[in-house]
């Protein structure tokens, strides 16, 4: 009776842990007025021929659904100016994906948020492994302070054992390569913005005082992955309609350049 016991106990966790790693993947339904974001028309002889922004659906061992911070505005926004702000061809409803999904690799760059309560499935670290040494481009954003980092890096290093981050100086040409940055830019959530204005308090927390962009590359120096640690540029993308002064001094100086370098230089390298 014991062990029947154990291991009618041990199929109900199985259970339930399979039960939220569903619940992180319900589905996310996009407004239909896009929360008032502009769309546009996309040639359909050309609807392969734009660019596309993904967002990766993931499974977090802390608060659920982080994988879906700032959607949809962050996503629209952002597809929005980079159609407006440059020449390139954008999707203007972009797209959620899974790691393990085979539509992943029709995509050139897959975004992902909030990482600090990462935990990837057995199955998604040899798809994203192989996304990426197939010409795949990874970018991380909105995470904060120790704690977070040391649970992202233990996740992607299932993924890249033998490949270490590295500190992306100021004068990479992720920084310069459509918009001239003359610092690495931290842009802090809207929140900490307004209160912190004042002091000049950028960091979300003490010890995220430091902005690092750090950059994982293949064996041909093909940069595969950003990190963009003590820095959200997610919202400077979704909150730049709600106050003047974020938008001037974070949504418009910082986060739609640098997000824009981003892509560019993925696209290009």
């Amino acid at each position: 009776m014991r062990n029947t016991a154990r291991i009618l106990g041990l199929l109900l966790a199985v259970a339930c842990l399979l039960q939220v790693g569903h619940a992180q993947r319900r589905t996310v339904i996009m407004p239909a007025d896009r929360n008032g974001v502009p769309t546009w028309d996309v040639d359909p002889s050309f609807k392969d021929d734009v660019f596309t922004f993904v967002r990766v659906r993931y499974n977090s061992s802390g608060r659920w659904g982080r994988w879906a911070t700032d959607f949809p505005d962050s996503d629209l926004n952002f597809s929005y100016r980079l159609q407006q702000l440059t020449s390139l061809k954008v999707d203007p409803n972009g797209k959620i994906l899974e790691l393990t999904d085979p539509e992943l690799f029709r995509y050139p760059f897959v975004y992902m948020i909030e990482p600090g309560d990462l935990e990837f499935l057995p199955d998604e670290i040899p798809a994203l492994r192989r996304y990426l040494l197939n010409g795949g481009f990874l970018m991380v954003d909105d995470f904060w302070g120790e704690a977070e980092y040391a649970n992202f890096y233990m996740e992607i290093k299932k993924v890249f054992p033998d490949r270490e981050p590295i500190e992306l100086p100021l004068d990479h040409p992720i920084f310069h390569c459509v918009y001239d940055l003359k610092e690495k830019p931290q842009v802090p959530s809207i929140n900490v913005a307004q209160y912190g204005r004042g002091q000049g308090i950028t960091w979300e927390r003490p010890d995220a005082k430091e902005v690092h962009y750090k950059g994982i590359f293949d064996d041909k120096g093909r940069m595969m992955v950003i990190i963009c640690h003590n820095t959200d540029l997610g919202d400077g993308w979704e909150r730049e309609g709600e106050d003047p002064w974020y938008f001037r001094e974070f949504s418009e100086k910082k986060a739609y350049p640098l997000g824009i370098n981003i892509i560019f230089y993925a696209m290009t390298h």
